[in-house]
């Protein structure tokens, strides 16, 4: 059964990017450090990222076997929705109030009709493999709705101090969460968490 699957490198204080992000600089200032798990990107194609570590790479091709993509509005207009191409061609299914007029990417979808729409969506196209999420505020709303089943954090030796947090705007609820693997590489930590559904989750 497809999972949703948050990918995320984050600071050890919770940022996901440095501070003043924005088109042309989707990391902010001094973000790219999180990425610093990757390969060097040489070519700017997904070998080129693939790490040199064995206990990266496990977590690296996970994502790259995803069989769709959900951004967030804002992270996808600030990366240029990759051209169009995230990986391997899978489709990007973007939540949103409101699609732009022009739309040049055929692999992009937004959905209007809200998160659990655009979830149910992406795991029709993404068929029996799983769904990569990125995203802070898109990840919020997944979690509050019981749609996010794991979280696959690259947890980076920096502290970033300003920039965005990954979850920040939760309501005072407890999410419990199962680590169910830790993998270690030079310079990152991998922490595989799956979400534990509640009473409301198991209901719905």
């Amino acid at each position: 059964m497809s999972r949703v699957i948050l990918f995320m490198a984050m600071s050890l204080d919770g940022f996901i990017t440095g501070p003043n992000d924005g088109p042309g600089s989707p990391a902010g200032d001094g973000g790219m450090r999180l990425q610093q798990w990757l390969g060097d990107g040489q070519g700017n194609t997904v070998e080129g990222y693939r790490p040199q570590h064995e206990n990266s790479r496990i977590v690296f091709d996970e994502g790259m076997a995803t069989g769709a993509l959900i951004t967030g509005r804002r992270t996808g207009d600030f990366a240029g929705y990759w051209n169009g191409d995230h990986h391997g061609g899978v489709p990007i299914f973007v939540p949103t109030h409101a699609a732009p007029q022009d739309n040049p990417y055929e692999r992009v979808h937004y959905v209007t009709e809200g998160i659990a729409s655009c979830v149910a969506q992406a795991k029709a196209a993404a068929g029996d493999r799983d769904v990569m999420l990125h995203g802070a505020t898109t990840a919020q709303e997944c979690l509050k709705a019981g749609l996010l089943d794991v979280i696959e954090l690259q947890l980076m030796p920096v502290l970033l101090g300003r920039g965005r947090l990954l979850f920040d705007n939760l309501p005072p609820d407890h999410v419990e969460l199962d680590l169910v693997r830790t993998l270690e590489a030079p310079g990152v930590l991998h922490l595989r968490y799956v979400v534990i559904p509640t009473d409301a989750d198991a209901r719905s």
